[in-house]
């Protein structure tokens, strides 16, 4: 068995593994336009992937009233589930996953996403077993809480130095800063990288490629 600095790897989905970052941010903008909301800039709708759904909705359309959330929400749905069939892995997460695995590591995901749509997507992708646990948003605190990690590493009987955050966004920093554990950033998701930096990752991925190198040398 080869080395590891990490027993636990838990990635984000939208943005980190999972290509969808442009599709979201223009069902966020459609769903609030259906609505009569302001429609957000593209760097408002981004910044708010990886968040809960409706923590994200509200965040993006400050002026739709409570009242208007659960139709705000259904039309969301409604557009991203018309684009699913446009989504995809980013090329090059299936060999980084099974190298991982070969290595050792135990996967994980923590995500925004509910747990019906976070099936859904793996059933979709043919990921089923690839993962030992995840949390989705809606059975647990959403990003920043750190309460995902928490409860995976109770889950796995991991400590908080032994597990690392993978993810996109400053959610996702952040919610490692909370939880006390290492965290890698990606730069092609969601999040402009200079915002990593107070959050202090062990690296920052450019690419998927680089992710894959970064994780096997020093995971």
């Amino acid at each position: 068995m080869l080395k590891r600095n990490f027993d636990l790897i838990a990635f984000d989905w939208d943005g980190t593994l999972f290509d969808s970052t442009g599709i979201i941010v223009r069902c966020i903008q459609a769903a609030v336009r259906d609505v009569g909301g302001t429609v957000p800039s593209d760097e408002a709708a981004g910044y708010v992937i990886g968040l809960g759904l409706m923590q994200a909705l509200a965040h993006a359309a400050p002026d739709v009233p409570p009242e208007k959330y659960p139709e705000l929400g259904a039309r969301y749905r409604h557009h991203y589930t018309a684009h699913a069939d446009d989504l995809s892995l980013f090329s090059g997460v299936l060999p980084m996953l099974d190298a991982l695995k070969e290595k050792g590591h135990l996967l994980a995901v923590a995500t925004g996403k509910s747990r019906r749509g976070l099936d859904e997507v793996l059933r979709s992708v043919e990921l089923q077993g690839v993962f030992d646990g995840s949390r989705t948003a809606d059975e647990t605190a959403g990003k920043p809480d750190p309460r995902m990690l928490h409860e995976l590493m109770a889950q796995f009987d991991v400590p908080a130095h032994r597990v690392l955050m993978v993810g996109d966004t400053t959610h996702d920093l952040q919610m490692a800063v909370n939880a006390r554990c290492p965290s890698v950033g990606v730069s092609y998701g969601a999040h402009e990288h200079a915002a990593f930096e107070p959050l202090a990752p062990r690296h920052v991925a450019h690419s998927v490629q680089e992710l894959h190198d970064w994780l096997l040398a020093n995971a």
